[in-house]
Order: C-alpha cells, then sequence, then structure tokens
C-alpha cells in the first residue's frame, strides 16, 4: 500500500471515525489517521493519512478551515446543534424584534480574534475524558475559554418564519473554532437562542472538499501522493541525491541553512519523493521527521 493523503467527503450520520474505519478496510491496511475530525451531523472534507503519511497529519491538523452552515435562532439547545435537547425558545414578537442589523452587529463582535468557550459537548479532554462523555453522563462540564480567530463570518441568506430565523452563513476561522459556539453565543448575544442545524467543511488549508472522494470511492488510485501534499503544506526544499541520504541517516546539510525560505519546509529528492520534513540548525538544515525510503 503506498503512502499517500486521502481527502474524503464525509456525508451526514456517521462518525469521523467510521470513515477512518472504511478506509482500512478498502485499502487493507491499520496504517490509516485522520487530521480533525467532524461530527456525526455534520459533512465534508476529512483529510486521511495512509501509511507513513500519517506522520503528516501533525502538520495539517493545525490549518485554518472553512466551513458553510445554518444557524437557526429562536431555540437553544444542550448541545448547541440540532442533535441536542431543546433548552429554550424564543416567542415569535422578540424574535421579529430582532433586526437584520442586530443580527450584523452580533456576528461582527463574533468576527476577528476572540474568545470562545467549546460546546459542553466537545471533543475536548476534561481530566482525561471526553467533554461529550462527562455532558451524557449528566455531569456538569466547565470549558475553559479559547482564543481564536474568525476571520470571515458571512451571511449569505436569511429565511425568516414565526418562530425562527435561519441563516445560511460561511466561516474562514483558525483550528479549534467551534461552529456550534459560534451559534450558540450569537443567539444569546441576540437574547433569542441559537443553535446550528446544519454544517459543512469545505477547506482544510489548501485542500478543498471538491477533490474529495465520497466514502464509497475509497481507493488507493484516490490516494494524493505524500510529496506532493508535504510540498503544498510546507513548501519545497529540494536536495540533491546526496542531501538526500544524509538527511536519511541523520546528518545535517552544512551550511544549507540559507536556502530555507521558511520553516519547516519538506525536502524533496532529484525522483520527487518526501525525504523528510527539515528545519534550520543555526547556518545547518537537519531533518526534524523522516518518512520511509519510496521503492524506486
Amino acid at each position: 500500500m503506498p503512502a499517500g493523503i486521502l481527502l474524503v467527503d464525509k456525508p451526514g450520520g456517521i462518525t469521523s471515525h467510521d470513515v477512518v474505519a472504511r478506509a482500512r478496510k478498502a485499502l487493507g491496511t491499520r496504517k490509516v489517521g485522520h487530521a480533525g475530525t467532524l461530527d456525526p451531523m455534520a459533512t465534508g472534507l476529512l483529510v486521511l493519512g495512509v501509511d507513513s503519511a500519517t506522520r503528516l497529519l501533525t502538520f495539517i491538523v493545525g490549518l485554518d478551515k472553512t466551513y458553510e452552515a445554518t444557524i437557526r435562532l429562536g431555540v437553544a439547545t444542550d448541545s448547541d446543534d440540532a442533535d441536542g435537547t431543546v433548552t429554550s425558545t424564543a416567542d415569535a414578537a422578540t424574535l421579529a424584534a430582532v433586526a437584520d442589523d442586530a443580527v450584523a452587529a452580533g456576528i461582527a463582535a463574533l468576527t476577528g480574534d476572540i474568545s470562545q468557550i467549546p460546546s459542553r459537548v466537545s471533543a475536548i479532554k476534561v481530566n482525561g475524558k471526553r467533554a461529550y462523555d462527562l455532558a451524557r453522563a449528566g455531569e456538569e462540564v466547565q470549558l475553559a475559554a479559547r482564543a481564536v480567530t474568525v476571520s470571515r463570518f458571512d451571511v449569505r441568506d436569511t429565511h425568516r418564519a414565526e418562530s425562527t430565523i435561519d441563516l445560511d452563513v460561511v466561516v474562514d476561522c483558525t483550528s479549534g473554532t467551534y461552529i456550534r459556539a459560534l451559534a450558540r453565543d450569537l443567539g444569546d448575544a441576540l437574547g433569542v437562542g441559537g443553535h446550528l442545524t446544519a454544517l459543512r467543511r469545505t477547506r482544510i488549508g489548501p485542500f478543498e472538499v471538491a477533490d474529495a472522494v465520497a466514502v464509497d470511492d475509497i481507493a488507493a488510485d484516490a490516494l494524493v501522493p505524500q510529496a506532493q501534499v508535504a510540498a503544498r503544506v510546507l513548501g519545497a526544499f529540494p536536495v540533491s541525491a546526496d542531501e538526500a541520504r544524509d538527511l536519511r541517516h541523520g546528518k545535517r546539510l552544512t551550511g544549507a541553512a540559507g536556502r530555507l525560505e521558511r520553516v519547516p519546509m519538506a525536502a524533496i529528492d532529484p525522483d520527487g519523493h518526501l525525504v523528510g520534513v527539515v528545519e534550520r540548525r543555526g547556518a545547518d538544515v537537519k531533518s526534524v521527521m523522516n518518512v520511509p525510503e519510496e521503492p524506486a
């Protein structure tokens, strides 16, 4: 099984682990990992690493992301999404008083560098246990606020009904941002409550869901070569055959730091294969993560 990155368009109703399990079965290997999960309700881009390319996932998981979502104002749930139990509803008069400019102001306050408390049913660990497991067990979950950046929070369409206002939005954000929490916080700021009814991840860093395969189409020929992925994410650092051998043997490239455009970078040998990830060590270049040499 060749190493590589697999872009999958996850459907709703299954977990990200279900997708990993299907990939393992389809590809005939246990060595499959992911660069960030999606809730069962959510759809869209999952990035999976196969074989030695799992080592690249650590450089992908923290990339910025884009989501398309629907926020329902007027109804709050205990999970901040449609899978939860309704905890409050706004009366029709209060909801009708929510003007478009008030919605815009609420969204503006949630754009840029913000402090966000994740949803209580998130996958964050609290004393070694997932928050969603504690919440489902009836335990009170207190999560600390975290700094995130929402670089775009645009409303594409607004659908007003007597008991709800649905906002179709697109969000660009840093890794670790919870779109469910944006829905909750917008509803709270407007005094009507809010939750997420639909979520689709369309981008992770340079990877687009348009280039992903369906779960049923997972196959070896869908793998993106790890050298191509590493070069897109980190930038390519071309090395000679001798330099590639030295890096693989743990040696430094003496005086080569001036060739690095940024750090870290992906060392690519003359045959286009990924040698590993390199960083600067003074005036030298050293590998901080090697991958097995690919067969000729």
